[in-house]
């Protein structure tokens, strides 16, 4: 920094005004006598300290300067929920339903049924809470059960004798309650009743087959391949929303990675694990199955949207609740039961 900066006279300026320098006077220039005594020199305002500041490239490891911009971290892609906790609880599930479904076919069938039971109180608890409808939670849980057991002994006939009965177990036990939102309590409890144990029916039925075990076991391979290339894909490749309104998270690459994901693994399953499978059945099974787990997720996340909430519930860490594992099984159950009874029969 020059010394100019900090108000410093000039050599030039000092000598012709003041008067005599160090080297003597100058020709000209004005002498000091009895009647007129030169001013005294004014005194200069000394340098302030600089602090020693490293030359470029010395110690890397001080601090930048202060007004130095900094750089802005790039926000990380995350998956909205606690990995770790999710990988967990699904691998514990997958040891509770592998074990069951094939080590005694009817401990399996009372594990679906209580999975009914803790989805149907999710769901009515949401519909009370949140909107006020008080579905009657206990011809629900007795008739979903009921449904389910009805499903693997008596097939399809019995399945809807026991929706039936649990619908008209709903009407009544509404009308032990003031008639004020009657209709909307029954309404809700009748869709309660198909949307949950209903559909559950379909994975017993799955299971009275001679290869009942692998075909429930490829519904559910199918199912959890078909989310997870969805999640995959769209979280790597997705640009274009799905469906925005309903699940701003659902992208267009999202459902064809679930697509091409399901598919192979249809393929494969159909070959390897059903008697008198054929790997182009596994194709067409695979396709319809990333079809209805992803109108099954979208439906849920419609009505997870009406009542205002992120998830169902908080039983499963990582997860949510029951019902949120279930939203794209309780669809595709129907659809994997039909085509396997069309392709392989019953």
């Amino acid at each position: 920094m020059s010394d100019s900066s900090w108000g410093a006279p000039s050599q030039a300026g000092q000598a012709g005004y003041w008067g005599p320098t160090v080297g003597g006077p100058v020709q000209g220039a004005v002498t000091a006598g009895p009647a007129y005594d030169a001013p005294e020199a004014p005194q200069t305002r000394p340098m302030p300290s600089v602090p020693d500041v490293p030359a470029y490239g010395g110690d890397q490891d001080d601090d930048p300067m202060p007004d130095a911009p900094q750089p802005v971290p790039v926000p990380k892609k995350t998956a909205g929920r606690d990995l770790s906790a999710a990988i967990g609880v699904g691998v514990g599930l997958g040891v509770v339903i592998i074990a069951s479904l094939f080590v005694v076919k009817a401990v399996f069938v009372g594990v679906v049924a209580v999975a009914v039971v803790v989805g149907l109180w999710e769901l009515t608890s949401r519909l009370q809470e949140r909107k006020g409808i008080k579905a009657p939670l206990v011809p629900l849980a007795v008739g979903g059960a009921a449904m389910v057991v009805a499903g693997y002994a008596r097939g399809a006939e019995g399945a809807w004798v026991a929706m039936a009965l649990t619908a008209l177990a709903v009407l009544v036990w509404r009308m032990t309650q003031p008639p004020e939102g009657y209709l909307k309590d029954v309404t809700a409890g009748v869709f309660a009743a198909f949307y949950v144990p209903f559909l559950a029916t379909f994975v017993a039925m799955m299971l009275t087959a001679d290869d009942g075990p692998w075909r429930v076991l490829t519904f559910l391979l199918l199912t959890v391949v078909s989310d997870t290339g969805a999640y995959a894909v769209g979280w790597r490749f997705g640009r274009h929303k799905l469906a925005p309104r309903i699940s701003p998270g659902k992208t267009r690459e999202g459902l064809l990675g679930a697509v091409a994901f399901a598919m192979v693994a249809g393929a494969l399953c159909m070959q390897f694990l059903i008697d008198d499978g054929a790997w182009w059945q596994g194709l067409v099974l695979g396709l319809a199955v990333a079809g209805s787990a992803t109108l099954g997720d979208l439906g849920e996340s419609m009505i997870k949207r009406d009542l205002g909430i992120k998830d169902m519930g908080t039983l499963l860490p990582g997860h949510g609740g029951i019902m949120d594992r279930l939203d794209s099984l309780l669809p595709t159950a129907p659809v994997v039961w039909l085509l396997l009874v069309a392709f392989v029969g019953s």
